[in-house]
């Protein structure tokens, strides 16, 4: 099973899907990787990708918004109360985002045992280390 999976990755990964773009392909990728490193099963997977994609999307929309709000701020014309106002609207994103997260937490924890959700996070962060080492393979720095 396993080498199946790695083998239909590989193949999605060297010549693409090409009805998809990137996002959607590495999307893909993504799903099929948490999928096979939690070993979801199918009742829990049913459960698992609505919260997860949910929390995906709220978390996404949350840190754009963030990068549009230091986008749009000049630093060199900024006044203090300016700054103080993009300063407060920064921690209260963050809040925004730690109560997402908790619930988020909350949520997972009736779908899946608490080790599954451990391992999530460091499939995750496996995931996005991978992801980038393949970003840099494919993009050399040119000295």
């Amino acid at each position: 099973m396993k080498a199946k999976l790695y083998f239909l990755l590989f193949i999605l990964c060297t010549t693409g899907v090409f009805a998809q773009d990137k996002s959607d392909k590495i999307k893909t990728l993504k799903i099929a990787y948490i999928t096979e490193k939690l070993d979801l099963t199918k009742a829990e997977a049913e459960k698992f990708w609505p919260v997860y994609n949910t929390f995906d999307e709220k978390d996404d929309a949350i840190r754009d918004t963030m990068r549009n709000q230091r986008k749009n701020s000049d630093l060199d014309t900024l006044s203090e109360s300016e700054a103080k106002s993009l300063l407060n609207d920064m921690l209260a994103s963050n809040e925004k985002r730690h109560q997402l997260f908790t619930q988020y937490i909350k949520d997972l924890q009736r779908i899946l045992p608490a080790k599954k959700i451990i391992l999530l996070k460091k499939t995750e962060d496996d995931f996005r280390r991978k992801m980038f080492e393949e970003f840099k393979k494919r993009n050399p720095k040119k000295d």
